[in-house]
């Protein structure tokens, strides 16, 4: 199925603002520009690719500025959307929200996800306690570690 190509610029449009408003720092604003984009989406929303990076994108605006519980539910949203299972990001960003929630073994399986998908490269920028927790959960670590 294909969006009407009106609402899919006006989403295009609400995404890119949440990205430059989570750029900048204003992580509500983010918020509430990822959701009117979503609000746009005919349901079952799970259905549309673009509930995925809009999902994905309020559940990362919420983690960065450290409102890990209301992180889970989008991030959970999305991982039901297309191409959300492999994408190494939202498996890193569900996978420290989990961590940071205390669900250490949902934060290993995701983390593990992510590393995957990217190796060592998805956690560059991190802080290193993700990857330090992920080396102490996967037996056998590649070389170098």
């Amino acid at each position: 199925m294909k969006l009407d190509d009106h609402i899919h610029s006006q989403i295009v449009k609400f995404a890119e603002q949440g990205n430059n408003a989570c750029d900048a720092g204003d992580f509500d604003k983010a918020v509430e520009l990822f959701q009117k984009g979503l609000d746009l989406l005919p349901v079952p929303i799970e259905i549309w690719d673009a509930a995925t990076w809009l999902l994905a994108g309020i559940g990362d605006a919420y983690f960065l500025s450290g409102k890990m519980e209301s992180a889970l539910p989008p991030l959970l949203g999305a991982m039901r959307c297309p191409r959300a299972v492999g994408n190494s990001f939202l498996h890193l960003r569900l996978g420290q929200v989990q961590f940071e929630l205390g669900n250490l073994i949902r934060a290993a399986d995701e983390l593990t996800r992510a590393y995957m998908g990217e190796g060592t490269k998805i956690f560059e920028g991190e802080d290193s306690k993700y990857f330090e927790f992920l080396k102490t959960k996967i037996k056998s670590p590649p070389e170098g570690w």
